[in-house]
Order: structure tokens, then C-alpha cells, then sequence
């Protein structure tokens, strides 16, 4: 029996997306965090300084597609959980604990991401990631046409 690889499709992106995602977020929920604090955590991260509250909350409103209210409530989630901390007079740095947070969740994820793509070649992995950097190219384009 001969098994055929779908086509890279809307369908194919978000099946991995959707899965991956299940994955990280069972990693997340055993720590407290949700998805979308983890994609601000982050941000804030790999600033490795204090970064401008704002600039912050347009990076999640860019990774994420939500609005800046959304993203401002994430901010404040983490702030409240000690992950974050302001500073003057508008920017917000990782804590201690959040930075703690991050390298243990990403330690935790880091072997179940090591199985997911074990054994698909390199040229391969570099062919998907051109074309789905291309294709989120095209859609934020898209997204920014229908929403100017």
C-alpha cells in the first residue's frame, strides 16, 4: 500500500499548528500558564532587558492576531503572577521566577519537539520553513488589507 503526502493546504497548516499546540499547552497547564502568556513571556525573554510595555503587547497582537486589550490583559496576568514586573516609567522585565517559568517549560518541551521532528531531513524541514514563512507573509498581508 502506497501512502501519498497531502498537499500543503490551510487544512495540513492548522492540523500541525492545532496539534504542536495541544502538546505545548498540556506542558503550559501543569505550570499555570496558558498559551497565550506563554507567548508573552517569551517575548519578554529574549529581550534579556527591560522592554518598552508597549512594544511588548505589539509583539503578542502581531504573534497572536488578537487585539492590544487582549494582549495588554496578558501583561497584566503576568505581572499579577509575578512572572513580570514593571518599570519605569513604561517598560516591563522578566522577574527571577519568570524567567525560571520560561526555562522550565521550554526544558520541558524542548525532548517532546526533538521527537516530533526526528527523522525528517534537514532539506526538508528547510523547504517547509520557506514556504510557511512565505505563506504568513502572504496572510498577514491579507489579514492587513482587510482590516485597513
Amino acid at each position: 500500500m502506497t501512502t501519498t503526502s497531502p498537499t500543503l493546504n490551510p487544512r495540513v497548516i492548522a492540523l500541525a499548528h492545532y496539534a504542536a499546540r495541544a502538546v505545548l499547552e498540556n506542558v503550559l497547564a501543569r505550570h499555570g500558564v496558558t498559551f497565550q502568556q506563554s507567548v508573552t513571556l517569551r517575548l519578554a525573554a529574549v529581550a534579556e532587558r527591560p522592554v518598552e510595555r508597549q512594544h511588548l503587547v505589539d509583539g503578542v497582537v502581531d504573534s497572536l492576531k488578537i487585539d492590544a486589550a487582549e494582549a495588554h490583559a496578558v501583561v497584566d496576568e503576568l505581572i499579577a503572577a509575578g512572572a513580570l514586573t514593571p518599570q519605569q516609567p513604561s517598560r516591563v522585565r522578566i522577574t527571577d521566577a519568570g524567567r525560571q517559568l520560561f526555562e522550565t517549560t521550554s526544558a520541558e518541551t524542548a525532548p517532546i519537539t526533538a521527537r516530533v521532528y526526528e527523522g525528517i531531513p534537514e532539506e526538508d524541514l528547510a523547504v517547509a520553513g520557506r514556504v510557511l514563512s512565505l505563506v504568513t507573509e502572504r496572510a498577514n498581508g491579507e489579514l492587513t488589507a482587510l482590516t485597513a
